[in-house]
C-alpha cells in the first residue's frame, strides 16, 4: 500500500507541474492575443479609412489555413479550427465594435 501511496503523490505531483505549465501558457496566450486585438483594432481603423468591410472571408480562410499548417495531426487540426474560428469570430465582433466607438467619438 505504501507503494500506491508514493505513485499516487508522485502523480499528483506530475498533475501540478503539467497544470503549471498550462498557466504559463495562458498568461503568454492571453497576452498575444491581446495583441493580436491591437493589431485588429489598427485593421479596423485601415479599413474604416479605405471604405473596406470588417468581414474579409479571403482572408479568414487564408488565416486559418496558415494555423491548421501547423497542426501535426488530424485531432489537433480539427481543435485548431475550432479555437480559430471562435477567435476570427471574436476579433470580427472587436473590429466592428471599435468601428462603432470611433464613428460615436467622432
Amino acid at each position: 500500500m505504501a507503494n500506491s501511496t508514493v505513485n499516487k503523490e508522485e502523480t499528483w505531483l506530475e498533475l501540478e507541474e503539467w497544470r503549471k505549465k498550462i498557466d504559463e501558457l495562458d498568461h503568454q496566450l492571453s497576452e498575444l492575443l491581446c495583441q493580436r486585438l491591437d493589431c485588429a483594432q489598427n485593421i479596423s481603423d485601415l479599413k474604416h479609412r479605405m471604405g473596406e468591410q470588417v468581414l474579409q472571408p479571403a482572408r479568414e480562410k487564408e488565416v486559418l489555413e496558415n494555423v491548421l499548417n501547423k497542426a501535426d495531426s488530424k485531432l489537433k487540426a480539427h481543435t485548431l479550427e475550432t479555437i480559430y474560428r471562435c477567435i476570427i469570430e471574436e476579433t470580427r465582433m472587436f473590429q466592428n465594435a471599435w468601428k462603432q466607438q470611433r464613428q460615436h467619438s467622432s
